[in-house]
């Protein structure tokens, strides 16, 4: 085990895209100069049925895609994701690599998101957000150009409607994580 995550040992590549050129803070604590998945393997996550995974295990033998998303009402992450949804899953076991998304919302919102995207490759929750926290995702609602990304097809007015309306009219009325919460992706495997 400890082989594998010297291999990840190397120092990642990172870039916190924001509307602002501000370099992305650099981990104090005790944290700070161990190998990435030292600081974040044993931490959990938890799948739709609510079972907890350690979060190494998922890339641990595995290359693997990690995107983070800010929350499931995020009306960006919802559009992003059921681009997601349409990867066949043939394209990904070709290029010998896992899709893997995580929310930072309860594991109950899971099958709706789900459904709602079309997204059925894996994902997971981190209802606390440690993963997020470790691996320094920033927190603060800042609305910046996306830069005409063709993942994003709402404007902000109508994505912002479209994503209360889901969050009222919702069996389980909550905002599905820390709206605050800014996401990422990571690429993470052996060698």
């Amino acid at each position: 085990m400890l082989g594998a995550m010297a291999d990840l040992a190397l120092a990642p590549v990172t870039r916190q895209v924001s509307g602002r050129a501000a370099p992305a803070a650099v981990p104090s604590g005790p944290e700070r100069g161990q190998p990435l998945a030292a600081t974040v393997a044993e931490l959990s996550v938890l799948d739709a049925s609510g079972r907890q995974v350690p979060f190494g295990a998922l890339f641990r033998e595995r290359r693997v895609i990690v995107v983070f998303v800010r929350h499931f009402l995020c009306y960006i992450c919802k559009e992003y994701v059921e681009d997601l949804a349409k990867i066949p899953k043939s394209f990904l076991q070709e290029a010998n690599v896992t899709l893997i998304v995580i929310g930072q919302s309860s594991y109950h919102h899971i099958e709706p998101f789900c459904k709602l995207t079309g997204y059925s490759h894996e994902i997971y929750v981190d209802p606390e957000r440690e993963i997020y926290k470790k691996l320094g995702m920033k927190r603060g609602e800042e609305i910046a150009p996306s830069g005409k990304s063709p993942h994003i097809k709402s404007n902000v007015l109508s994505g912002s409607i479209q994503s209360l309306w889901r969050a009222v009219t919702g069996p389980l009325f909550d905002f599905q994580g820390d709206p605050a919460q800014q996401g990422g992706t990571l690429i993470l495997g052996p060698g």
